[in-house]
């Protein structure tokens, strides 16, 4: 199903099939999610969570997290396969009048699933979701030395903005700089739709 209408890729849940033939789950996040959740990100290693403006391996810092999705500020989607969550992406609005049209991507991935599309069919749904908010433009955010995300988000067509020196620090006293990239939701969409990406990740 194509992108220029956005319904296959807002439909939720719906299974995409991943690059190794493999199947999963995409659904909105919910309340019934926490401990799964939980399990999901504290397995993940610190540096994963560098550049994320909260600690989401706290059970409060989650349940905020579901008070925003409720209220609509935060959109989440979640990637689960026999009640496992494997994966999320999230798209994070602004309350300033003058970012309105600007959203924050945010996406991570359980280490045995990179690799395998997981990110971009996330990515193609959090990008559904912005398209149909009236989101003009998408930030991501990563610490330099997150090789992998910085090539996934490059080959989707991304471009690094800034780059913030010393930005991060991580638990050891250790500081990182941060890269800030951003694309365009309209250019997104239809290169998506170009590649067919948007029509592989429809519901099955």
């Amino acid at each position: 199903m194509s992108m220029n209408g956005t319904s296959g890729s807002l439909t939720l849940p719906r299974q995409v099939k991943l690059d190794d033939e493999s199947y999963i789950t995409l659904r909105a996040l919910g309340r019934n999610d926490i401990a799964e959740f939980l399990q999901f990100t504290t397995s993940l290693p610190d540096h994963d969570l560098l550049f994320l403006r909260t600690d989401i391996t706290d059970a409060g810092v989650v349940a905020d997290w579901l008070d925003n999705i409720e209220s609509g500020q935060i959109v989440t989607i979640i990637a689960e396969r026999d009640g496992d969550i494997w994966g999320y992406g999230s798209l994070h609005l602004s309350n300033t009048p003058w970012s309105k049209h600007v959203g924050e991507l945010r996406v991570l991935i359980n280490s045995q699933q990179r690799g395998k599309g997981l990110g971009r069919a996330l990515t193609d749904a959090i990008f559904a979701q912005a398209l149909d908010r009236g989101i003009e433009k998408m930030v991501a955010q990563m610490t330099i030395d997150q090789k992998g995300a910085i090539s996934t988000f490059e080959q989707l067509g991304f471009k690094a903005e800034a780059l913030l020196r010393d930005h991060v620090k991580d638990r050891t006293g250790q500081k990182h700089d941060l890269l800030v990239y951003s694309h365009d939701v309209a250019e997104f969409a239809g290169q998506m739709d170009a590649w067919g990406i948007s029509e592989a990740a429809s519901g099955l």
